[in-house]
């Protein structure tokens, strides 16, 4: 999407339909049932929430033009971060308590994007272009950045010894969140202030897109924004209700909904990147990606585990040996990958497959 042109209709009309629908459940308290009006209801609500999700995307990249790289990404990623942590935690303190849903949602988006994302992007860049070219220094930085955090959140919970199992104890937890929250607001530091040339490919000359948005047009997309936002949080509650029917008329396993919310809140994104490879804009691409892995790692498990210990709610975070080593194999891939400042065809097609071994181990563990 661009700022450029007029507005589409979808990004106005979807949020104004996610309040009216909200507005409508709330007047009738309607409850979801497994039946036909049940399944249309569903229907009509995923087809909203995608929907909304897509607009308040399309809102942040008119306003990321106006603001320029990589104010645009960061902005972009925090819009999404946002639905994110609003979903999980809606989910977890359902009706039906769900403690792994913040852990299996996070690794999800870790194998999406670092694997699934970014496989597909090199992919199609490779394919159209031989090889594209990116700013190592800043591929570096997210992944060293990432590599502690993941670590810390999803490994390092299995080797406690004040609590027993795959989880911290409050003392522990708590500064976990607080040393997540000071490392991710040192990258952002780094990535808007010290070294913002990092996450600008040369090919791009550092430039927003200032010039070609009305100031009419960035407030209504600021508000817009805004409602969209809200308006997802407000369907998350449905949404919970939705997954976990749907988990158990097809026996999915508990990964499932965690592998559900993180395909939501990436879509969109993920298209973004996309499209930003097809245009010969890896750096772009790598931002999203990458910079969508750090900010659900720093911002929701933070979140989250406010939110769990102000409810005295369980949170496990630690990884089985299974996902441990599908972790580890991403970051020694990642290392490689984007090592060099060049990639091809055959760096993609390696990422896709170990996405691939992920969905399947999802549902054949």
């Amino acid at each position: 999407m661009s700022a450029h042109g007029p507005m589409p209709r979808s990004a106005w009309l979807f949020p104004a339909l996610a309040v009216l629908l909200f507005l409508i459940v709330t007047a009738t308290g309607y409850g979801f049932t497994v039946s036909v009006g049940g399944f249309v209801f569903a229907v009509v609500l995923l087809v909203i929430l995608f929907g909304t999700v897509f607009a308040a995307v399309h809102h942040s990249e008119v306003i990321a033009e106006r603001i320029g790289e990589p104010y645009g990404t960061l902005l972009l990623t925090l819009a999404v971060t946002i639905i994110e942590v609003a979903l999980i935690t809606t989910i977890m303190l359902g009706d039906k308590p769900a403690p792994e849903l913040a852990r299996d949602t996070v690794f999800a988006v870790v194998m999406i994007v670092c694997n699934g994302l970014v496989g597909l992007c090199v992919l199609i860049g490779g394919l159209r272009y031989r090889e594209q070219g990116f700013q190592v220094s800043g591929a570096n930085v997210y992944l060293s950045v990432l590599f502690v955090l993941a670590t810390m959140t999803l490994i390092m919970p299995n080797y406690t010894l004040t609590t027993p199992g795959p989880v911290f104890s409050a003392l522990q937890l708590g500064f976990v969140d607080l040393v997540t929250i000071v490392l991710y607001g040192v990258f952002l530091y780094t990535q808007m202030v010290l070294h913002r040339d990092y996450f600008v490919h040369e090919s791009e000359g550092g430039e927003g897109g200032a010039g070609h948005l009305s100031a009419n047009m960035l407030v209504l997309s600021i508000v817009l924004l805004l409602i969209s936002l809200g308006a997802v949080v407000l369907l998350a509650k449905k949404f919970s209700v939705v997954v976990d029917a749907v988990a158990v008329m097809i026996g999915a396993p508990p990964a499932f909904a965690g592998l559900v919310v993180a395909l939501l809140i990436l879509m969109p994104e993920g298209v973004s990147a996309i499209a930003a490879a097809r245009k010969n804009d890896l750096q772009k691409s790598i931002n999203l990606a990458l910079g969508s892995s750090l900010a659900t790692i720093g911002l929701t498990i933070p979140a989250v585990g406010i939110a769990t210990y102000a409810l005295d709610q369980p949170l496990v975070l630690g990884l089985n040996p299974q996902n441990t080593a599908l972790l580890f194999l991403t970051f020694l891939l990642s290392m490689l990958t984007f090592g060099t400042g060049r990639t091809n065809v055959l760096f993609g097609l390696v990422h896709m497959v170990v996405f691939a071994v992920y969905v399947f181990m999802v549902f054949v563990p």
